[in-house]
């Protein structure tokens, strides 16, 4: 069903503060991939609380996360008509280790694709610390199922910039298997969307079974370009982009493809299908194409 677009214009997206723990910043590592070669000193550096540990960059797409607001029937938004599909971070200054992270959402552009298809709603999140500093800014593009035929414009005023994949093997690949369990363990980041749990609820959205929050995919892929990369860098990194191209079902393996010009992607091999898609990724010790110095 379209969308109320008057109700969604005014829906306000509630501001979040997040008390950031030790035991957080270990949780959200866990459940995007670092820890599982317990031998490595690298990876402990992530997960051990005893250890620091040191933050994820990845970790800003859940401080403070509003979770799943476009639930609340306020929103003008069906739910069940709602997917993950684009996605960018940018890194503006250290990312807090410990003390109150603020987040603050709003909707920045709302695009009709005509009646019977879809709409598209844009949203943007800054994260501040405990010094009311702005360190990150998250965008996302939302995409609803049936949602248009508001009456509004088909162009966005600004979108996520995505990049085409090189035609070319790529220079790094990792594979990640995912547990059984992974979405249930990763919504205790904060998103409670009943896709990642609810089997009956999946199955009326039109997927075999609850699948993987695509934020957590994102993690997953972070973490591998981190790896193949040098963890050493983490402090470098600055920005990422991607697109979400198709589902994931807790269980299968994430192979996440990578160019050293900052390029990648991730497909799942069983299906022969790629799960993002235009993926950039910035570290501040590379030129402006992307390639390291």
């Amino acid at each position: 069903m379209p969308i109320d677009i008057d109700k969604l214009l005014n829906f306000r997206i509630p501001s979040v503060r997040h008390d950031i723990s030790a035991r957080d910043i270990a949780f959200y590592a866990l459940t995007v991939g670092m820890g599982r070669d317990a031998l490595d000193p690298s990876e402990l550096t992530f997960v051990d609380p005893l250890r620091g540990p040191k933050v994820l960059p990845a970790m800003v797409l859940v401080m403070a996360h509003p979770g799943f607001y476009l639930a609340d029937p306020e929103s003008g938004v069906d739910p069940k008509g709602v997917l993950h599909l684009e996605q960018s971070i940018e890194i503006l200054s250290p990312i807090p280790g410990k003390g109150v992270v603020e987040s603050r959402t709003r909707i920045t552009d709302v695009v009709d694709k005509g009646a019977g298809k879809a709409a598209l709603i844009l949203a943007e999140t800054e994260l501040f610390n405990d010094y009311g500093e702005r360190f990150a800014v998250l965008n996302r593009t939302t995409y609803v199922r049936g949602g248009g035929g508001f009456g509004g414009s088909a162009s966005p005023m600004q979108v996520i910039d995505t990049v085409e994949m090189p035609d070319r093997a790529p220079d790094a690949t990792l594979d990640f298997e995912t547990r059984p369990d992974q979405a249930l363990l990763y919504r205790l980041n904060g998103d409670l969307n009943p896709l990642h749990s609810d089997p009956e609820l999946a199955r009326r959205a039109g997927f075999d079974a609850p699948i993987l929050h695509g934020l957590c995919s994102m993690g997953i892929a972070f973490s591998a370009i981190l790896k193949a990369r040098g963890v050493e860098r983490v402090d470098a990194f600055r920005s990422m982009r991607l697109r979400f191209s198709k589902p994931v079902y807790p269980g299968e393996t994430i192979r996440t493809e990578i160019w050293d010009d900052g390029r990648f992607r991730a497909r799942v091999p069983s299906r022969d299908v790629t799960i993002i898609d235009g993926g950039l990724v910035v570290f501040d010790d590379m030129d402006k194409t992307g390639t390291d110095e």
